[in-house]
């Protein structure tokens, strides 16, 4: 499985951003998907996941309100709509896959099976 994510740049505090994760394959509705951080000297973190069907969505405290997980299985496509920008989501964003992952785990970046090579948001102040 490979993952390709995109939709990174500049953007200044307030704006919004859209990011892509592509994933190779013919069984893309098979993995639960999600989005990590990681900001310079800090440890990467869990931002939010999607469930198969979508029919479950999960936040960090820091995103919600401001961030919108989807997924679109046809397309084998994840997406990451981010709104409210602030200086303090400045990080490479990460995209993930597994096929197995539970609830209790998916939190956690070393659980995750298949990653995407990242792609870097900066919000200017």
């Amino acid at each position: 499985v490979q993952l390709q994510a995109s939709g990174g740049g500049l953007v200044q505090a307030g704006g919004s951003l859209r990011l892509s994760c592509v994933v190779s394959g013919r069984e893309f509705s098979r993995y639960r998907m999600a989005w990590f951080r990681q900001a310079p000297g800090k440890e990467r973190e869990f931002v939010a996941a999607v469930d198969r069907s979508v029919s479950n969505r999960y936040y960090a405290d820091s995103v919600k309100g401001r961030f919108t997980i989807s997924r679109d299985n046809a397309k084998n496509t994840m997406y990451l709509q981010m709104s409210g920008l602030t200086a303090e989501d400045t990080a490479v964003y990460y995209c993930a896959a597994d096929s197995r992952i539970i609830i209790s785990s998916m939190r956690t970046w070393s659980h995750w099976d298949y990653w995407g090579q990242g792609t870097l948001v900066t919000v200017s102040s």
